[in-house]
């Protein structure tokens, strides 16, 4: 099914995810791994990519950046990211926010993010 191409869509988590799409999610320099698995045969294979992660690491470090400093699972492979905070849609032109979550300003995407964010002019209230 996912090497035959017959899959629309992957929805995974990361570690990091670039402004361009890039997706790092399998290790964590230093720790104990078994390998990639099969994380970079789901991004490779899918025609749309969907990452769903909470916007920040536990110790307040931006997952969302200009450039993954991480080993990258697939380059330009992410379609859009899910937070707490709301959607955000990789563009050619970048990241954009197509949806906030209620209670969230600007202000607050922009600090907690680790690059350049662009809101859509018809950026919408997140569907609780």
């Amino acid at each position: 099914m996912i090497r035959g191409g017959h899959m629309n869509m992957s929805i995974l988590g990361a570690m990091q995810v670039s402004s361009r799409g890039d997706l790092a999610n399998w290790t964590i320099p230093g720790k104990m791994v078994k390998g990639m698995g099969g994380a970079m045969d789901l991004v490779a294979s899918a025609a749309r990519v969907i990452v769903a992660m909470e916007h920040n690491a536990r110790d307040g470090a931006f997952k969302i950046v200009n450039e993954c400093s991480l080993p990258l699972t697939g380059k330009g492979v992410v379609h859009d990211i899910v937070t707490e905070l709301g959607w955000f849609h990789v563009s050619v032109k970048g990241l954009v926010m197509q949806e906030i979550a209620e209670g969230v300003t600007k202000e607050a995407v922009e600090q907690r993010t680790g690059c350049r964010v662009d809101f859509s002019a018809d950026l919408c209230p997140m569907l609780p």
